[in-house]
This record gives C-alpha cells, sequence and structure tokens, in this order.
C-alpha cells in the first residue's frame, strides 16, 4: 500500500515539470512555424523586429538580393493602393538595377542600406563592416542623391558587435517580425496566410523583390488590410527616432 501511494505521490511530482517542458516546447514552435519571433539572449544588442503602437500601421520590407523579375510588378501594386513600403537594397544590385533603384525612390518608398557584397557580416572585422556600408551607401547615394536611414543585416544574420557598428554609422537597425518565405515558393494561399495570420500594428513584413507569388499576393493582401484599417508606411514613418527602448522580443518600445 505504502509503495502504490509512493508511486502517485512520485507521479504527481513529475507531472508538472513535465506538462511545462512539453508547454514551452509547443510555444516555441508555433511562434518559430508561424514565424512571430522566438525568445532572445536578453544580454544580446538586437535590431528592431516590430514597433509596439496602436496605429494600425504596417511597414512592408523587400529585400533586394539578386534578379529583377518582380520590381515593376511590385511598384504598380504598392501605387495602386497607396502605399509605401522599404526596399533593402545590396551596392551590387544598384549597379547592375540603377533605373530600377530611381524608380523606387521616385515613387516615394523609402530605400535602406543592404551591405554592399551580401557577405556574413558575423565573420566580419568591425572594419570591413564599416567599409560594406559606406560602399553601399556611397552608391545608393550616386543614383537617388539620398543617405540611407535604416540598415538590414545580409540573411538577417548578426551578432551584437554587427548591430554596434552598423548603429555607430547612424543607421538604425531593421529585422522583421513576419517573414513571408516567398523566396521558396511553397505556394500562393501558403504565403499568404503566414502573412495575414500574424499581422498585428506595428508588425514589419520580409518580401522579396523576385519571389514568384510575391506581386499577386502583395495586391491581395493590401486589398484585405487596407478593408481592416491599416496603413502601409516606410520603416522611418514606423520606428521611433528616439527616446525608446528593445524589449527581449526585439520590439521598440516608446519611453
Amino acid at each position: 500500500m505504502h509503495v502504490i501511494y509512493a508511486r502517485k505521490v512520485c507521479v504527481k511530482k513529475l507531472f508538472f515539470p513535465i506538462f511545462l517542458l512539453i508547454f514551452c516546447v509547443g510555444i516555441f514552435m508555433y511562434m518559430h512555424k508561424n514565424n512571430i519571433g522566438v525568445f532572445v539572449d536578453k544580454d544580446k544588442k538586437l535590431p528592431i523586429y516590430s514597433v509596439d503602437t496602436k496605429d494600425k500601421k504596417i511597414a512592408i520590407t523587400f529585400d533586394s538580393n539578386w534578379g529583377n523579375d518582380n520590381t515593376m510588378k511590385i511598384l504598380d501594386v504598392l501605387d495602386k493602393y497607396n502605399a509605401k513600403a522599404t526596399f533593402f537594397l545590396i551596392g551590387r544590385w544598384v549597379e547592375d538595377y540603377p533605373n530600377e533603384t530611381k524608380e523606387i525612390y521616385r515613387r516615394g518608398n523609402e530605400i535602406g542600406n543592404h551591405s554592399y557584397k551580401h557577405l556574413d557580416m558575423t565573420t566580419m572585422s568591425k572594419q570591413n563592416i564599416k567599409k560594406d556600408i559606406a560602399m553601399a551607401d556611397e552608391k545608393i547615394y550616386s543614383v537617388t542623391g539620398t543617405k540611407t536611414k535604416v540598415f538590414r543585416c545580409p540573411s538577417g544574420s548578426y551578432d551584437s558587435s554587427t548591430i554596434e557598428v552598423a548603429e555607430s554609422t547612424g543607421h538604425k537597425c531593421i529585422q522583421w517580425n513576419i517573414d513571408s518565405i516567398d523566396w521558396k515558393e511553397q505556394g500562393q494561399n501558403v504565403e499568404y496566410d503566414r502573412v495575414i495570420k500574424n499581422i498585428k500594428p506595428g508588425s514589419i513584413i520580409l518580401f522579396h523583390n523576385n519571389a514568384k507569388y510575391t506581386p499577386k499576393n502583395l495586391d491581395r493582401m493590401l486589398n484585405k488590410l487596407k478593408s481592416d484599417g491599416y496603413k502601409f508606411v516606410r520603416i522611418s514613418d514606423l520606428i521611433y527616432d528616439n527616446n525608446y527602448y528593445i524589449d527581449y522580443m526585439g520590439r521598440q518600445v516608446k519611453k
């Protein structure tokens, strides 16, 4: 009888920690699957993943690393809804597509610095990171006549040192809290649902300029979100310039 009772007590003691472990793993997998952010090291310096705001504003961003397949189509869709976006361009892309770069800027969209060579900056020296960012800025300025204010790490890869160096060049570092993963071209509905299900005020969405389904999904998404009362703004019109902090999820919060 005592043995049975002891076993019951043991099971009860084990139940809660096991349940808690399963719950935490489940939450982590859900957040990872739906691209709504994961918990990060609180001591790690972070870029801005999203903005804490009650205003129904979101920022749509495009990384232009290679190719030019859909740039003009994307610009036409943005114009259709009077939407503005931020295009993170690498210097070499600007060299290859100066006319498209000018058109992005001419239509009132923001151009961000996405490095010059699109290398993994976590493997680079601070001096080389600064040099790479400066080269991209020079190339963008030579085409548009304007300086960039925001920066996105190549492939979203960063560490505290990378963020510190980028910020020292006068840029705010921008990540994203919703990833369309459009470059995988898994299907129009898959990509659309992945974005729409996770939208909230202050979201920053990642697309690419040359992905197959992006123009059609962008049209469909803007139509839906506009009817829901959302406005589509440039990164610099979404983020706070000063008097803010970035929480452990990379959310920029006004003090």
